[in-house]
């Protein structure tokens, strides 16, 4: 805890205020945390495409080929997302927050298959060019946060419109069948996920305690996933 005699005793464990070596460790454990869910998704994925290709090919023409499949399973992963991230961030019991990080990461893998599916189909070499590029933006923002401790919660108003925005797109796309979502849409997406990482990342460092590693990994999991969607998006979109 920090020695810190002029703060309340609820805010001695947030990580902006906490005593250096705990701050570092909470950092440490958070990354650990996410290279952990990165490599279980990676497993996952694996595991989808080798032991039950049948499996996935059903439901990826179930998802794509009807209209509102996809909304049917973009809800399901919402209502699924709330669920684990609720477990992560309020469960009192360190298993309880290891299960939603557990849980999103199973559902993040679920609704990433079937674009990963189509992608090896398709343009198999957009995988890993997405995934080079995800990390790297991912890499470069997370390291201009830690190194300059900006706060960027002024952006959590915009980020969160610009979401809605966006979701109001998606579904109106498909409800209307308007066709893909395209280069352009993709890429202001991109954008929009990057502003999302550099919330997250100062929020985590600012905003959350020490003992919520689990919960912060949780957060910026899901900002990666979804920038990697996009980015996937954009090198299957750019090679039409």
């Amino acid at each position: 805890m920090s020695s810190n005699p002029y703060l309340p005793p609820h805010t001695y464990n947030i990580a902006a205020v906490a005593a250096i070596d705990e701050r570092i460790s909470f950092i440490r454990n958070t990354y650990l945390h996410l290279a952990g869910a990165i490599f279980a998704f990676v497993m996952l994925q694996l595991t989808m495409f080798t032991f039950f290709t049948p499996q996935l090919e059903a439901f990826v023409g179930w998802a794509f080929g009807m209209r509102y499949s996809w909304l049917i399973v973009l809800g399901a992963f919402m209502l699924v997302s709330w669920i684990a991230d609720y477990w992560a961030h309020t469960g009192k019991t360190l298993g309880t927050q290891y299960a939603g990080l557990a849980l999103f990461t199973c559902a993040e893998a679920i609704i990433l298959a079937p674009l990963l599916y189509l992608a090896h189909r398709v343009s198999p070499g957009a995988i890993p060019m997405a995934a080079i590029t995800t990390l790297t933006i991912f890499g470069g923002l997370t390291l201009f946060v830690l190194l300059t401790r900006l706060d960027f919660s002024f952006l959590r108003t915009f980020l969160f419109v610009a979401g809605l925005a966006a979701l109001a797109y998606v579904i109106a796309a498909t409800i209307f069948n308007l066709g893909g979502w395209g280069f352009w849409f993709s890429g202001a997406m991109v954008v929009l996920m990057s502003g999302y990482i550099l919330y997250n990342t100062s929020s985590i460092l600012h905003h959350y305690r020490t003992d919520q590693s689990v919960a912060a990994a949780l957060t910026l999991f899901s900002s990666l996933g979804t920038l990697f969607w996009y980015v996937l998006q954009l090198f299957m979109s750019s090679r039409d």
